[in-house]
């Protein structure tokens, strides 16, 4: 059961997306190690994101995640918190929009988790399934959905029941995995979800994903500055910030974020170096620079 803006139960014209149209999405693919969960009454929040959390190793069950995803005075499950979720499990949440994204993370390996509308528009029936395939030629798209296991439904159904729920679609991925669809600012940000989950490791991992494929991306080297600051390790998130220092010398945040670490380390000559070339630097955080100046010189002045 589940929910787009608000909560949904479980419960025209097909896109072109659908037809293939790179050498890179073949006409038929299936992933056979997504585990299948029966979902029970409302449960197909909770049964869809077990599916797809077990296939990527997480230890976990349908019964355990419903208290996690499922709102019982709404008999549903909140895309929110199924992102949630996924997040506090150590997964990256990254939501997909489009058919020809479908294709490409189920071609990749990636089982999505799919909102649908089973009913009409004006009479909707919500439901969560998990596409785990499809066959062009054979016109179907193969999904665990309620009680059947590799249910297939012709592309022309699933479209029209996929498009009611605006195409909203979630792959739930190890750190260490990068979507086939990901583009650099919308991955960092599924990572930032990570970290705002406070699962440090999973998140530093995310980020330096990311750097494997973006080597040039600031938020995520201080993000893993960031976490290993979270986690207490202050020389791992020095020399995170002090290599930050050196490849975006012009980012005022990369020189505060050193001289806070540097004067919890009491290396304070250091950290007001830092600290004033972040002030130097201006720009919308300014503010937060000159703090943690004056945080270093006041505790110069101590004795």
């Amino acid at each position: 059961m589940i929910l787009a803006t608000t909560i949904w139960s479980c419960a025209g014209s097909m896109s072109r997306q659908w037809s293939p149209s790179t050498n890179d999405i073949p006409n038929q693919h299936h992933i056979s190690s997504v585990p299948f969960f029966p979902q029970t009454d409302y449960q197909c929040g909770p049964a869809s994101l077990a599916m797809t959390l077990v296939w990527s190793g997480v230890v976990t069950d349908s019964e355990r995640l419903s208290g996690a995803v499922y709102t019982p005075s709404l008999k549903g499950s909140l895309q929110p918190a199924m992102i949630g979720a996924a997040r506090r499990h150590g997964r990256v949440a990254f939501v997909i929009t489009s058919p020809g994204e479908l294709l490409a993370e189920v071609v990749a390996g990636n089982p999505v988790i799919v909102l649908q509308n089973l009913g009409l528009s004006w009479a909707p029936v919500w439901h969560y399934a998990v596409v785990t395939g499809f066959d062009t030629d054979l016109d179907v798209v193969r999904l665990h959905s309620g009680e059947v296991k590799g249910k297939e439904i012709s592309m022309r159904v699933f479209d029209n029941t996929w498009s009611r729920g605006g195409y909203w679609g979630l792959i739930t991925l190890a750190p260490d995995r990068l979507p086939a669809t990901a583009i650099e600012t919308r991955y960092t940000e599924a990572v930032l979800g990570l970290e705002k989950a406070k699962k440090w490791p999973e998140a530093i991992q995310g980020y330096q994903t990311v750097l494997n494929k973006w080597p040039d991306n600031f938020p995520a080297l201080m993000g893993i500055g960031n976490a290993y600051y979270a986690m207490g390790d202050l020389p791992a998130a020095e020399r995170t910030f002090t290599e930050a220092t050196h490849r975006f010398s012009t980012e005022g945040a990369a020189f505060n974020n050193l001289a806070q670490v540097l004067l919890e380390q009491g290396k304070k000559e250091a950290a007001l170096t830092a600290a004033e070339q972040a002030v130097s630097m201006g720009g919308p955080m300014s503010g937060v620079f000159q703090e943690t100046l004056d945080d270093i010189k006041s505790s110069l002045t101590e004795p």
